[in-house]
């Protein structure tokens, strides 16, 4: 689903003050047509705006919160800031620049809306509605701004504006920021000094993404391949496993893999599967403190995703709410020979279309490398756009029917034999409107004065919605996107059963929403906790873990070749190898 490097910077730099022109890094989740670029543009004003009204609330509810001037607000949000990646230099820097204004409009008591139109970091275009979040004053939303632009005409501040391009034109932001461009445009590590599309740096396309690479220096030694000679000198797969039993003179690996059936899991997906997550303590005055803060130089360098904790392939213990449950650690628990061998190959904002490109960072040789289990799973951005023209703009069934066999064939050509993939239908997202539109989104518990109807209608009026035809209070519009979803997954389903592949078989598999929300009944929870609170689209950390239980129950009851036998070497691979290196 949608949670593209459009929406990214914004909502991310906003928290930091960084309230400057950005534009988009990634492509359209539907047209692929925009190229990658760090320069900023008429099409990002949305997302200015965006990014303007939240740091502005988030400063307004600080002061309010902790009963400070606003000056004290700001210096207390960059105080949050992790100093690593030079954050916190930077919103201070730039604190300086815009700090003086805003404290001058939030002095007369102007709401967001009002402020970020004042400073020009809103538009109204000719012709267009007046976005806003808040309700208006009492005075009205034109009067308002005409007051404030009074206040502010002599400042620098619009000057500052006009003339700054980008927020990468900081010379403190440069270098990270053309790391991760390249990671953006290529879906590739960043550090990877073999070139085996396998690194042993976490973010940035790192291990997070994909098994952590054991040996930068050598490119035949990576995650997934078959072991060499048996790895009786060195671990040439990096499952953690090699040597010879002193005891009889066997390699470890024949002894304890030879006839495993060990294979990897592989996500072709969108940033459901990337597992897209903005922490809503960002920009939730309550809870917010230096610990809120703690993760975001890694959530920077992941492109705001946590696919080390998602549903497919994560492996490390939930720092975002919930439990960790994916189908990598099954595979694991199931065969401990299949250690570290897992990609995580999502996009933000990844549909049947562009992931044609995306699927071209996978890695896996077809003679040197065990088969993979692949989960195709793109849930929602065929029909999901932030047009306001937003069927015209969705995935047609021959246009998926299309886009999927290219998908397929390409993985007919890099896929070992004796693969498997797996074709995970759309979600039914009437389910986002149903649950959460009269809730309070985070921005609005303090002062219970912003529902997700509303964040939903502001994000609509910019035209950057992830998704206008399900986050709509038109019933119609809604009911008319899942129709298409359902189309859509009938052809998944058809492909499944009518086609047939040289390397490996095809399933078809619902999304299961219904089912999780059902166990998620069965613990005691609410539904609308299955729904990330910050943006109010993607599948929350409880979706992932749960998913990955259903997903998993479905494929030993219906399919359990696809997952393999058990090895009956695995207390064996434990007691000789501990934890196989960890990940």
């Amino acid at each position: 689903m949608r949670g593209s490097w459009q929406v990214f910077p914004p909502l991310f730099f906003s928290l930091l003050l960084l309230m400057l022109p950005l534009k988009d890094i990634s492509t359209s989740p539907l047209s692929g047509r925009a190229q990658p670029t760090l320069v900023s543009g008429g099409s990002d004003n949305g997302h200015i705006c965006l990014g303007c009204v939240l740091v502005v609330s988030v400063i307004e509810q600080l002061a309010m919160f902790h009963n400070c001037t606003a000056k004290e607000a700001i210096e207390r949000l960059c105080n949050y800031l992790p100093e690593i990646l030079n954050l916190q230099g930077v919103c201070y820097l730039v604190a300086e620049l815009y700090g003086p204004e805003l404290i001058k409009l939030l002095k007369y008591k102007m709401n967001a809306d009002v402020v970020c139109h004042s400073i020009k970091l809103c538009k109204q275009n000719a012709g267009q509605p007046f976005c806003h979040l808040y309700p208006p004053p009492k005075m009205g939303l034109n009067k308002a701004v005409r007051k404030a632009n009074r206040i502010v005409r002599t400042s620098k501040v619009l000057k500052n504006t006009a003339d700054f391009s980008s927020i990468c034109a900081l010379p403190l932001l440069v270098k990270l920021c053309e790391k991760i461009k390249y990671v953006i445009q290529n879906k590739l590590p960043y550090e990877d000094f073999d070139g085996d599309k396998f690194s042993a740096f976490p973010t940035l396309r790192g291990y997070h993404w994909r098994g952590k690479d054991c040996n930068e220096g050598k490119a035949i030694v990576y995650p997934g391949r078959r072991p060499d000679n048996w790895d009786v000198e060195r671990d040439s797969n990096c499952n953690g496993i090699w040597g010879v039993d002193p005891k009889d003179g066997i390699p470890y690996e024949k002894k304890f893999c030879k006839d495993a059936e060990s294979k990897g899991i592989i996500l072709l997906g969108d940033s459901a599967g990337a597992h897209f997550h903005i922490p809503p303590e960002w920009m939730t005055v309550a809870q917010m403190s230096l610990k809120s803060f703690s993760d975001l130089p890694v959530a920077l360098t992941n492109e705001l995703d946590w696919p080390h904790f998602s549903g497919t392939t994560g492996f490390l213990n939930s720092t975002i709410g919930g439990w960790t449950d994916s189908l990598y650690l099954r595979l694991r628990r199931r065969n401990r020979c299949n250690h570290r061998d897992f990609q995580n190959i999502s996009k933000n904002g990844g549909s049947s279309k562009n992931l044609l490109d995306l699927m071209k960072s996978l890695a896996r040789n077809q003679l040197l490398d065990n088969p993979a289990i692949v989960i195709y799973a793109s849930i929602g951005n065929d029909v999901c756009n932030g047009r306001p023209d937003t069927v015209a703009h969705m995935t047609t069934p021959s246009q998926m029917h299309s886009n999927v066999m290219q998908t397929l064939q390409y993985l007919n050509s890099q896929l070992p034999k004796g693969s498997h993939v797996i074709l995970t239908g759309l979600v039914d997202g009437r389910f986002l409107w149903d649950q959460l539109h009269r809730r309070y989104h985070p921005l609005g518990q303090l002062n219970k004065d912003i529902t997700y109807e509303q964040v939903y209608s502001f994000l609509s009026c910019l035209q950057i919605s992830p998704c206008n035809g399900w986050m709509s209070s038109n019933e119609t519009l809604r009911n008319l996107t899942s129709e298409r979803a359902l189309q859509l997954s009938n052809v998944l389903k058809d492909i499944a059963r009518s086609e047939m592949f040289a390397n490996f078989d095809v399933f078809y598999m619902d999304f299961p929403l219904g089912k999780i929300a059902d166990e998620w009944h069965k613990l005691g929870g609410e539904s609308w906790q299955l729904i990330e609170p910050a943006d109010g689209f993607h599948p929350s950390q409880i979706t992932s873990a749960l998913g990955a239980l259903i997903i998993w129950q479905k494929a030993l009851s219906e399919w359990p070749h696809v997952l393999g036998k058990e090895n009956p070497f695995n207390s064996q691979i434990e007691d000789v190898f501990k934890d196989q290196g960890g990940h």
